[in-house]
């Protein structure tokens, strides 16, 4: 018996696809999108590999609305959606700014009219981020949700904070949407299957990737961007989540979304595990969970990037029933897994 129809757009990306897996896994039927600017056809085979189930798809841009219509013309019964469609890469974002408020605002707004335009009642969840909160203030470390949202440092981050605003005026205005906007942190790992993980095209722009690629041999050596940030180590400090513990928690709102009657039309959670790790701390437990050496060197600080960010996930572990408890160690044997098998390396 189905949950319901889900819509994922971005199906085919790292976050997009741990969260297929775990959708249709408890119950729902999901139909996915992506256009592959930034992923591969492979997860949707790694997908159905997990899961033994065909997964509906449509090769399409969510920022092209004739296009992003036909999936609501084949599949009226679509009960919510959760949009993870952008471009993500912070650096990238302040080089090229139009790019990122043109794609990622524009899919938004078309996903929100398709959304209502024809009175039904459906929910989206938003894939949004820390980003939002800009520059922590030291006294609300770790940060929870009603923490200040603050200037972003970089326009990826600004098109996050612009989306959360017209998710929240268009809850106003439509009374048949309802919306959960997933603040998190940094996702990283593969599912344990090694059938799906993290594959960026071209140059790394995540932390995890640079270092399996690294071990692998792909790259001469990792980058870390700055050493005298006013942390202990030097080096920026973030809160790492397991994937699949953040895709769950995509399934535990969409799961409020539907079955929660009385719950607020427009809410706001944290997913971290409410734990920081410095860049150098990630290193050393990349080395010491698989025994693999990681040459390494200091590059000049990126532009964008913050000191310290780490959640007070505790909304998320009462209000959802959902909670981050993967060991660190075994997130980074599962990333290695996976590029190991990308690779062909024994």
């Amino acid at each position: 018996m189905s949950k319901g129809r889900v819509l994922v757009t971005g199906a085919a990306g790292y976050i997009g696809s741990h969260t297929t897996v775990e959708l249709i896994n408890a119950g729902y039927d999901v139909v996915g999108v992506d256009n592959f600017s930034n992923s591969s056809p492979d997860m949707l085979k790694g997908i159905e590999q997990i899961t033994g189930r065909p997964l509906p798809f449509m090769e399409l841009d969510c920022s092209d609305r004739d296009q992003f219509a036909k999936v609501f013309e084949r599949y009226p019964d679509i009960a919510a959606s959760i949009h993870f469609a952008a471009c993500k890469a912070v650096g990238e974002s302040v080089q090229q700014p139009l790019k990122y408020f043109e794609n990622n605002l524009r899919s938004l707004l078309y996903l929100i009219e398709l959304s209502t335009r024809d009175g039904h009642g459906r929910g989206i969840v938003f894939s949004s981020s820390c980003t939002v909160y800009g520059e922590p203030d030291p006294e609300n470390l770790p940060i929870s949700e009603n923490a200040p949202v603050k200037p972003a440092t970089s326009p990826y981050g600004r098109t996050k904070q612009m989306s959360e605003e017209i998710l929240h005026d268009c809850v106003t205005a439509y009374p048949s949407l309802k919306v959960i906007a997933l603040r998190y942190f940094n996702p990283i790992g593969a599912h344990p299957s090694a059938l799906i993980g993290e594959m960026p095209l071209g140059v790394p722009q995540n932390l995890v990737p640079y270092i399996t690629q690294t071990a692998a041999g792909i790259r001469k050596e990792l980058r870390i961007f700055g050493n005298d940030y006013p942390t202990p180590d030097g080096t920026c400090i973030r809160d790492y989540i397991y994937v699949c513990d953040l895709a769950k928690a995509h399934v535990a709102a969409v799961d409020r979304i539907l079955q929660v009657k009385d719950s607020d039309r427009y809410e706001i959670f944290n997913l971290g595990t409410g734990t920081g790790l410095s860049v150098l701390e990630l290193v050393n437990h990349f080395i010491q969970a698989t025994g693999v050496n990681l040459p390494y060197s200091y590059a000049p600080r990126r532009a964008g990037d913050i000191v310290k960010v780490w959640a007070n996930p505790e909304k998320a572990n009462k209000v959802l029933g959902w909670k981050a408890g993967t060991p660190i160690d075994d997130v980074l044997r599962s990333a290695w897994k996976w590029e190991k098998k990308v690779r062909g390396i024994q």
